[in-house]
């Protein structure tokens, strides 16, 4: 796939994709409601790998959740932004910060809210429980569901198109890493807390 080759930076939402979408509630014993979500293993080592070789990753997601903010924090990704229900915000000051341009962006959504982003980046995909809406802008659709591996999907295939797999498993064989204690550097934007945009 040409459009992977100049792909720099993944990004993605979080229910549906990262997700299966089910949200989970309960009430402690103080009575203050929390919510937790559940995620894939398999997509977190593929994003961890990215990391590794240098692609940037990140979140944007219409909704705000402490669990999301630390999955990425464990995941080592770089851009959180949350609460972004207009999501072309928040992908045009990601771009900034990084100097790069649509061309350089791999996005994956599965609603509504994502299209506009999925319509300016280089290399659309989604999940295969995506809303026909946004199918059919994608420039690619994977197998698997949200959250049951479809972002691993799209990881191994810019994994292989950018020639990382055999450092990959070579790594891994070798345990160079991933490094133990490495912090992350996570640029946390929560839209209720962001002022610049009404």
């Amino acid at each position: 796939m040409s459009k992977v080759e100049n792909i720099k930076i993944f990004l993605m939402d979080v229910d549906g994709v990262l997700t299966d979408g089910k949200m989970f509630y309960f009430t402690d014993s103080n009575g203050v409601d929390h919510e937790f979500k559940a995620f894939n293993s398999q997509d977190g080592i593929g994003l961890i790998v990215l990391n590794k070789f240098g692609i940037i990753t990140g979140i944007i997601t219409g909704r705000e959740s402490e669990s999301v903010y630390q999955r990425a924090k464990a995941l080592r990704m770089n851009y959180v932004y949350q609460g972004f229900l207009t999501k072309l915000w928040a992908l045009d000051e990601i771009l900034k910060k990084t100097s790069l341009d649509y061309e350089n962006v791999c996005y994956m959504g599965d609603d509504f809210p994502d299209i506009p982003v999925l319509k300016k980046v280089g290399f659309a995909v989604c999940p295969s429980n995506s809303i026909k809406e946004v199918k059919k802008v994608c420039h690619y659709v994977t197998k698997r569901c949200g959250g049951d591996g479809a972002i691993r999907e799209v990881c191994d295939i810019v994994i292989k198109s950018k020639k990382f797999y055999k450092d990959m498993a070579k790594g891994f064989e070798t345990g160079i890493w991933p490094e133990k204690n490495v912090s992350s550097q996570i640029d946390n934007v929560l839209y209720s807390k962001w002022k610049k945009y009404p």
